[in-house]
């Protein structure tokens, strides 16, 4: 898989798995990766590694009048 991260990207899956995989205390984590803690315990909760949609999920639909 190609991964194109953003200019201010820190964080590939490869880092997010050895997160997870981690048994560390999440400061000690946290330090070795230059994330937050928070950020810790959020990829912990996952199942997967990837990136989650942040597009909007809402169908684009347009009103037309009835015509008689």
């Amino acid at each position: 898989m190609l991964i194109s991260p953003h200019k201010q990207a820190t964080m590939t899956p490869k880092i997010r798995a050895a997160i997870q995989a981690s048994s560390e205390p999440a400061w000690m984590v946290a330090k070795r990766y230059g994330i937050s803690e928070q950020t810790v315990w959020m990829w912990r909760k996952r199942d997967d590694v990837h990136d989650r949609s942040h597009t909007a999920h809402r169908l684009q639909t347009t009103l037309t009048p009835i015509q008689a």
